[in-house]
C-alpha cells in the first residue's frame, strides 16, 4: 500500500494549550476550513488491543477520525472513480505519541484502522445520520487495495 495524499483528505494537526493544570484542545470547529459538511451525529468508539476493523465506505457520508486515548494505525483508499487521486492509498498513526489530529475522510474514500495499543477510544463525527442504505464493506484483504492488516505499522 503506497502512502500519497488523497485529494479531500485532510490530516488537521491540532493546537493544545498546556499548563501545570493539563491541557486543553480543540478538535473541531463549526468554522474551520476543512469542516463543510453539515453535523449528523458524534460517535465514541473503544476498540481493544489487536482489533482490526477493514474496509469500510460511505458513499455520501464524510467522517472526521479523532483519537484522544491509544494508538490506531489507519488505511485510506480512494475508491472513486472520478477522483484524480483514484487508487491512492494512504496509512499512518493517529492518537498517543503522535501529533494530536483529526482526519477528514471525505465520501467514497474507503478507511479502515488497527489498534497498535489499545484500548483505543476513537471519537467520530459523521456529516450524515446513520443510514444502512450507505454502509458499505470490503473484504479486509481486497486484493485491489493490497493491504496487509497483519503487518506492523510503517517504520519511519
Amino acid at each position: 500500500m503506497d502512502s500519497a495524499v488523497i485529494d479531500g483528505v485532510v490530516l488537521q494537526e491540532l493546537l493544545t494549550h498546556t499548563d501545570q493544570r493539563g491541557f486543553f484542545r480543540e478538535v473541531l470547529r463549526a468554522s474551520d476550513e476543512f469542516f463543510q459538511e453539515r453535523f449528523g451525529q458524534l460517535n465514541h468508539t473503544l476498540m481493544l488491543g489487536g482489533v482490526i476493523k477493514a474496509w469500510h465506505l460511505h458513499k455520501k457520508q464524510a467522517g472526521y477520525f479523532y483519537v484522544p486515548s491509544g494508538v490506531l494505525q489507519v488505511g485510506l483508499y480512494d475508491s472513486r472513480s472520478d477522483s484524480p487521486t483514484h487508487r491512492s492509498s494512504m496509512n499512518f498513526l493517529i492518537g498517543d505519541y503522535q501529533p494530536p489530529s483529526i482526519v477528514k475522510i471525505p465520501p467514497g474514500v474507503a478507511h479502515g484502522c488497527k489498534v497498535i495499543q489499545g484500548p483505543v477510544h476513537l471519537i467520530y463525527l459523521t456529516s450524515r445520520l446513520y443510514d444502512p442504505a450507505d454502509e458499505l464493506r470490503i473484504p479486509h484483504d481486497d486484493p485491489e487495495i493490497g493491504f496487509d492488516w497483519l503487518s506492523g505499522p510503517p517504520i519511519k
